[in-house]
């Protein structure tokens, strides 16, 4: 049986109102589970191509990654579990696995499935929650996400108390500064 329903959850997977490209987080984390994400993928045999400043180039250690200068781009790892469904990583820090999915190919039943068990591969290797906001932190309410305790990905209520975290300050779920949003 599928994790989520598409009839029940298409509408977090409206470009338009959830923006093109969601934050997925991973709170909590180190190199090592850097680099337990990094050995996901290779050996998940998805389809990966890593880059740094427009050029590509093998998949390094996450060590590497995370170690590079202060002011130095940051290098993004586009990974494709099929080859309709593609996530973004972006190495920002060691503290958080940050990643964006593109909503644009992310339609209809057999994706959203795709998806699930992606979220479920990082989330089981990592044993850590795996968590969707809209783009840009939607600010700081989790939609969806990898419960690890019921080893399902799951439509999440918004936190208790979110009003009063910080949400509202425009930070992330994270805790970063967000871009402002323009009004459509």
């Amino acid at each position: 049986m599928a994790d989520l329903l598409w009839d029940d959850v298409e509408s977090l997977f409206d470009p338009g109102l959830m923006g093109a490209l969601p934050d997925v987080v991973v709170p909590g984390t180190s190199v090592e589970d850097w680099q337990a994400v990094l050995d996901l993928v290779e050996g998940s045999g998805w389809t990966c191509r890593y880059s740094e400043g427009g050029a590509e180039l093998p998949v390094p250690r996450a060590e590497a990654v995370l170690s590079r200068p202060a002011g130095a781009e940051c290098p993004e790892l586009r990974v494709r579990p099929t080859a309709e469904v593609l996530a973004i990583f972006r190495f920002y820090s060691a503290e958080e696995i940050d990643f964006d999915l593109d909503l644009r190919e992310l339609q209809g039943q057999d994706r959203l499935d795709v998806l699930c068990g992606f979220l479920t591969a990082i989330g089981r290797r990592l044993g850590k929650p795996v968590v969707m906001y809209g783009e840009g932190g939607a600010p700081g309410h989790p939609l969806l996400g990898f419960d690890v305790e019921r080893d399902r990905v799951e439509l999440l209520p918004a936190p208790l108390g979110a009003a009063e975290t910080g949400a509202e300050e425009g930070r992330g779920p994270s805790g970063r500064p967000q871009p402002a949003t323009q009004p459509g």
